[in-house]
């Protein structure tokens, strides 16, 4: 029980990545807040993982959204010990053939809501003596990918952000550290996997020859936010099979 009395609020909960690290923490005695943006499949979600998981609808990239999504952590846990910014969109293009709609919505979501999160929590963080942030950034955020200009700029500043704030809020005991996961058999990647000779070639990619499992970036987000990582900050854990060592 890693993370006995400790509670957690995790973006993008609803599935994938996120649900398995919301999981993970119950499964090591946290209480769990999961939000994001389709609160049928957060209500599902909460339901299946069990009562120490709060639903909160929230759109991270709103100001209100983010308050209410906090005051709602600390109406019914009291507390916050840990963050998660794992809320994220992938919107594909190139830099002639993006929308400036989807640029713009992709910083909302994968940059500007990790800092409007950060900021609303770090008070609570504080007053509890110490805490742990989890960005959930990307391999992309270290190498390029064809068609992925604005998310691999998006991810690259989270992990940019990742280690600033941990040299702004280290005497504070609050640590920052990022995950940088390869690609990852969750809801998103299936929508660009329907072909398989695609699939087939993004397999590939990764010297193991698969894509990652959700629980196995779980587990790492486990040790980043237990005090078993307690000298652990402004670190980027990468979780890709190989695919960055090529």
């Amino acid at each position: 029980m890693r993370l006995s009395g400790k509670v957690a609020i995790i973006t993008g909960g609803g599935s994938g990545i996120g649900k398995a690290i919301a999981q993970a923490f119950v499964r090591e005695g946290a209480k769990v807040v999961i939000a994001g943006r389709d609160s049928k499949r957060l209500d599902r979600a909460a339901t299946e993982i069990g009562a120490d998981c709060l639903a909160v609808s929230a759109d991270v990239s709103n100001v209100a959204n983010v308050e209410n999504l906090v005051s709602a952590t600390i109406n019914r846990f009291k507390k916050i010990n840990i963050l998660v910014n794992n809320a994220a969109v992938l919107l594909p293009g190139t830099a002639e053939s993006i929308s400036e709609e989807s640029f713009d919505q992709t910083f909302a979501i994968n940059v500007k809501g990790l800092w409007l999160l950060s900021r609303a929590v770090l008070p609570y963080m504080r007053a509890a003596g110490g805490g742990s942030i989890v960005n959930i950034a990307s391999v992309l955020s270290m190498v390029g990918a064809r068609n992925r200009v604005a998310y691999s700029a998006s991810k690259g500043a989270v992990m940019a952000m990742t280690k600033a704030m941990a040299l702004d809020h280290a005497a504070e005991n609050i640590r920052v550290n990022c995950i940088a996961p390869g690609i990852v058999e969750t809801e998103m990647v299936a929508r660009f996997s329907t072909d398989e000779n695609a699939r087939k070639q993004r397999v590939a990619m990764h010297p193991m020859g698969r894509f990652g499992q959700p629980q196995e970036v779980a587990s790492a987000a486990v040790f980043l936010a237990s005090d078993e990582s307690g000298w652990t900050t402004g670190s980027v854990v990468t979780i890709d099979g190989g695919y960055s060592a090529q």
